[in-house]
Order: C-alpha cells, then structure tokens, then sequence
C-alpha cells in the first residue's frame, strides 16, 4: 500500500511531461492518491486531460490564478466530486520575459513586479484559502515550490527572485494560520530543472552545467526526485512537519566556494 492510499490531491500547475508538477502527481498517483488537475487555458486542456488520463482521473478543471472566481469554481467543482481535499500542490510561477534579462535595476517595472508577486505567490494563499473549508480537520497538506532565487542571487533571475522570497513568507505564514485546523503548509526548493517554465531564465544550459560540477552529488536533480520529496512531505509520514522550505537539489544550496 502507498504513503497516500485514500488521499486526494489537487495538482496546479502542470503544463507538460517535463514539468515538475507532473513529475509530482506521477509520484502521488504511484503512492496511492486520487488526483484532479486545472488546466489554465483552453489550448492546455486536451494536454492536461491526457495527463490526468494517464492517472486515471476524469477531473479536470479551468483555472487562471488571477481570477478569484476560477479559483472559487475549482473547489465548488471539487465538492461535487470528492466532498473534502487532502492535499493542495501549488506549481506556478511567472513574469514577463523582459523582466527576467540582463540587471535587476535595469528590468524591473512596476507592472512586472505586479505580475510576477500576484502570479508566483500570491495565487497560493489565494488557493489555500479556496481549499480550506474542504481540507479542515482532515490532516491536510499544501505544497508548492520555491528556488533557491529566493534567498541567493541568481543571474538574470530577477524580480521572479523577490516572488519566489515572497512565496516562501507565504509558506510560514499559511502554516501558522492553519496548524490548528489540521492542515500543514511547506514547500520544495527544487535545483534547477529544463521545464517549460525555467526556458524562460537566460543561460538556463549554463545554470544547469554549473550546478552539475559544484553540487556534492555531481548531477542535477531529476522531476521524478522533486515529486519522491513531495509525495513524503504530504504523506501522514511528515505529520510533524510544516512550515519548512526542503532543499532537493542534489545538495548545492550548501555550497560556497568550490573547487580549489
């Protein structure tokens, strides 16, 4: 029997087969969990149905974070489903292409930083909020991911740096607030990975070659190694941990100076 046999977990975020949110909910599937996914356009949503196909679920729903009315729809949406969650992966984030080049002084605007905060971090609490009347008193679980930008310069990372930093203040803050119903709140600060979503950071290929020669393990992390972390973290085997930010990243986030 998997770590999550009887669960039911909602992923947010996948938007191809190399995705982390899909390498997450291959995981929890394999572990036991039901699962239903949002999709965030029309043009995704035949991709996304092959994707909960693949994991036998039949439940996929609309969801642009920025509007709280999809938000609210997803959950109504569950509840007719389900009747309650147990779970809550959060794997979103964005910015404008333009912000994420060059010097952070000489990219950041005011609409862009907007952006990036109200997407990134933002749409957690925002989904949180819509998944607790369903999650409480139920030992739940939300989880999103984070990057080492949020607390380490990261060229060309920029103003998506400061949301990954807000997104992981989220995460402290949502634990605290929901401990007492039940519902624990952490994150995956996962080491760079060629997704969707990461092809838009500048020298993504050098990112990736240095974190391979400098990380302790010597290679770079893997989708399906984010989603083994992920499947522990909102497994009842972590019921005493919430609030925290976990590294996977094969170890680089430990180190300084290499290789002399």
């Amino acid at each position: 029997m998997g770590i999550l046999e009887g669960k039911r977990a909602l992923i947010v975020g996948v938007a191809s087969n190399k995705s982390i949110a899909w390498g997450v909910a291959q995981a929890m599937r394999r572990e036991g969990a039901d699962l239903a996914f949002t999709y965030q356009t029309e043009r995704l949503r035949s991709r996304v149905e092959d994707f909960a196909a693949e994991c036998n679920s039949e439940i996929t729903v609309p969801c642009d974070v920025q509007s709280d009315d999809e938000i609210q729809n997803v959950f109504n949406h569950l509840d007719d489903y389900w009747g309650h969650l147990d779970i809550l992966i959060h794997s979103v984030a964005y910015a404008p292409r333009e912000s994420l080049q060059g010097e952070y002084l000489d990219s950041v605007t005011r609409e862009g930083f907007r952006i990036a905060h109200e997407i990134s971090s933002y749409s957690f609490a925002a989904l949180g909020n819509a998944a607790r009347p369903l999650m409480k008193g139920r030992a739940g679980a939300m989880l999103t991911l984070s990057y080492l930008g949020a607390v380490r310069t990261m060229p060309s990372y920029n103003v998506m740096g400061l949301a990954k930093a807000s997104l992981e203040a989220n995460v402290r803050y949502m634990a605290e607030g929901l401990g007492p119903e039940g519902i624990r709140v952490n994150a995956i600060s996962a080491g760079p990975i060629r997704t969707l979503a990461a092809s838009g950071v500048k020298d993504l290929r050098k990112f990736l070659g240095y974190v391979e020669n400098t990380a302790p393990l010597r290679r770079n992390v893997t989708t399906e190694e984010v989603g083994n972390a992920a499947a522990f973290l909102c497994s009842d085997m972590a019921s005493a941990i919430t609030g925290e930010i976990t590294y996977v990243d094969c170890g680089f986030n430990i180190m300084g100076m290499a290789g002399l």
